[in-house]
């Protein structure tokens, strides 16, 4: 029993800070919108939700005694509730400002959920509250915009005033054509409606309010015999639903209120997910096991009984992989979660570093495992950084070059097969690839004289250290980010090349599987020993002889279609024990300059196989990602193809073989 109140705290607040995301990331969607509006009339509605998003936060907050969120939130809600109601306009100071007090708000709630120290809110909430007195006193304490008509007769200047009107239908009126929508029009013609709610009658019926805002009762009148009565509020009546609910209980219907009541989704904890795709594992391991024991059996069974058994199977096998799919697309999520956050990052930074950017993204709906959105968040991140940082110039630099002065960032994803391929591209300067070298070698790397291509452009960026800044600033210079950013997507089972053309352009391209969990891989032998390679990293399998091979430098070359390309056997690799052969089979990996054979004894076939992931370091091998369990009952190393070719493509002398 003394465990329930902690165990409601913990779920409790898991909620919290799953509507705080939602709340987050509506109110990064409304301030992408107001941006391009900044000094001008915002958008009532983006600016209405904008200050409801604030208000629930302050209130979700408050509920969880987070105050620093709760006192920030408040301030932002009073800073957009004063542009709501035009006391000053919406000045590049505030809106940097509200941009900055979000970013703050985001990482208050994160800390919260890690259990780390919470930022200082102090700054940002003295930022808010100066811009809204300075914006209030520029403009008079007036509105410094004009309000903006909202129908013909409030547009020609005369005084709006308050008025109750209520609709109580009936089946005469019906009859005649008359029902609220129709009464809703008429209001939105001759004035506005600030809101609308349901009531129930002393006799059970059912009666409409409105409250609107008119110059004059002259269009009121002619409705009498249409179910209409009203009446004049004071000025200083409220009509928002905190203040207009009555004693039936019922609260009022805004009209600005357009989501429905009902929503098609439902909230649900990524670990119970982690759980259900468990569980999918095992059925997928125990339908390996039936299918190896009715081979075992399959000459004790009469022909039409095991037509009848294979039918069965191949049914289930269906209706698992139909099964896994589902559940691999619930745990799918849009790159928009990744993309969204990167224009603030952009404008924040170009404008520290005096440089004009766009920023242009597609693809934003191509979805990816969530794990891997959130690994793949801060590689992104300091691509787009580094795309600011080293590739787009200075106005003057890019007038000079003959180029825009707005240097362009595209941001895209797309699926490719059983993999998404994210792109992280600039109009900029582009890689001077010699000149890295130079400075490569002068910092001690081995790099090969002469011209480097992409591959090696690459390794030599994201060696840890190596830095083309003379002085670290804020944005790079550190030597760090690229190799995070390298290890990260091979972590992740996926491939990271370049392609930069000096002077114009440069692209990183990471191509990373849709989903860590269950795969498709091809079971390999060498010698008494069996592994599986994820079939997504496999770009080809060939069938060589051991006589068409060549050995140059104590290392082993095969052509392909025309091609050299080098060859590694895993046996050698791993120090194995392999069976001569005459006829092997070759695995190609990579592409162009990067590919890469590897050769084993054969290829027994294709399977569905569960990824049990290697993670005590202990126990950890260069090559190998996991485990899995074929359904034998035999344990089954899961080769890590990223790592293989990274540790293969390091060998100078293979290299200078294949060249």
């Amino acid at each position: 029993m003394s465990d329930q109140p902690n165990d409601f705290l913990a779920s409790f607040m898991e909620d919290y800070f799953a509507e705080a995301e939602e709340h987050l990331t509506a109110v990064r969607r409304s301030l992408l919108l107001l941006e391009s509006v900044v000094g001008g009339d915002p958008p009532a509605a983006v600016v209405e939700e904008l200050f409801r998003s604030f208000h629930s936060l302050k209130g979700i907050s408050a509920m969880v005694e987070l105050r620093e969120a709760e006192r920030l939130a408040h301030e932002m809600e009073s800073c957009l509730g004063s542009i709501r109601d035009r006391q000053y306009v919406l000045s590049p100071s505030i809106f940097d400002a509200l941009v900055e007090a979000a970013d703050i708000l985001e990482q208050v709630i994160a800390a919260r959920r890690a259990g780390v120290a919470i930022p200082e809110v102090d700054r940002q909430i003295a930022r808010l509250s100066h811009a809204r007195t300075t914006g209030a006193s520029s403009s008079g304490g007036r509105s410094a915009l004009p309000p903006a008509p909202s129908s013909p007769i409030l547009a020609a200047g005369e005084a709006a005033r308050l008025w109750k009107v209520v609709f109580t239908p009936s089946p005469d009126l019906v009859a005649r054509g008359i029902k609220v929508d129709t009464i809703r029009g008429r209001l939105s013609e001759v004035g506005r409606i600030e809101s609308v709610a349901p009531r129930v009658t002393a006799g059970g019926g059912i009666a409409f309010e409105f409250y609107v805002e008119a110059p004059d009762d002259r269009a009121f009148l002619s409705w009498r015999d249409d179910g209409i009565t009203y009446e004049r509020l004071p000025p200083d009546a409220q009509t928002t639903p905190s203040a207009a609910v009555d004693p039936s209980g019922v609260l009022p219907i805004r009209a600005a209120d357009t989501a429905p009541a009902l929503t098609n989704f439902v909230r649900v904890d990524l670990v119970r997910l982690d759980d259900l795709m468990r569980l999918v594992g095992d059925l997928v391991v125990s339908r390996a096991r039936l299918e190896d024991a009715l081979l075992r059996v399959e000459p004790f069974v009469p022909a039409g009984a095991w037509r009848t058994l294979q039918d069965e199977t191949e049914g289930i096998e269906r209706q698992l992989r139909d099964l896994r799919e589902g559940v691999m697309r619930m745990r799918l999520v849009p790159v928009a979660e990744i993309f969204r956050r990167m224009p603030f990052v952009v404008r924040d930074l170009a404008r520290d570093s005096g440089r004009r950017v766009q920023l242009e993204m597609s693809g934003q709906a191509t979805e990816i495992d969530k794990f891997l959105i959130e690994r793949m968040m801060d590689p992104v991140l300091h691509l787009v950084r580094n795309a600011v940082s080293h590739g787009i110039e200075t106005p003057e630099e890019r007038t000079a070059a003959g180029k825009r002065p707005d240097g362009t960032i595209r941001l895209a994803a797309s699926t490719v097969g059983e993999s998404v391929m994210l792109e992280v591209s600039d109009d900029g300067r582009g890689m001077n690839a010699q000149a890295i070298a130079t400075r490569a070698r002068a910092a001690g790397l081995d790099v090969a004289d002469g011209d480097i291509d992409s591959r090696m452009l690459l390794e030599v960026i994201c060696s840890p250290g190596f830095s083309t800044r003379d002085e670290a600033d804020r944005v790079s210079g550190r030597g760090v980010g690229m190799a995070v950013v390298r290890d990260t997507v091979q972590e992740l089972g996926g491939t990271l090349s370049v392609e930069t053309v000096a002077g114009c352009s440069t692209t990183f391209r990471a191509v990373l599987p849709l989903t860590l969990a269950i795969t498709d891989a091809l079971i390999v032998h060498v010698g008494n020993r069996t592994f599986a390679v994820p079939q997504g990293a496999v770009r080809e399998v060939a069938e060589v002889d051991a006589g068409s091979l060549r050995a140059i430098e104590n290392n082993e070359l095969m052509t392909h279609r025309g091609v050299a390309v080098p060859v590694v056997r895993l046996a050698r690799l791993f120090s194995l024990e392999s069976t001569p052969r005459q006829r092997m089979h070759v695995i190609l990996i990579g592409t162009g300059a990067a590919a890469v054979g590897l050769l084993v004894d054969r290829i027994s076939g294709q399977r569905e196989i569960v990824v049990k992931t290697l993670r005590d370091p202990l126990i950890r091998v260069a090559g190998v990602s996991g485990a899995t369990e074929l359904g034998d009952g035999r344990l089954v190393l899961i080769l890590d193809v990223a790592g293989l070719l990274r540790g293969v493509l390091g060998r100078p002398a293979l290299i200078r073989a294949a060249r």
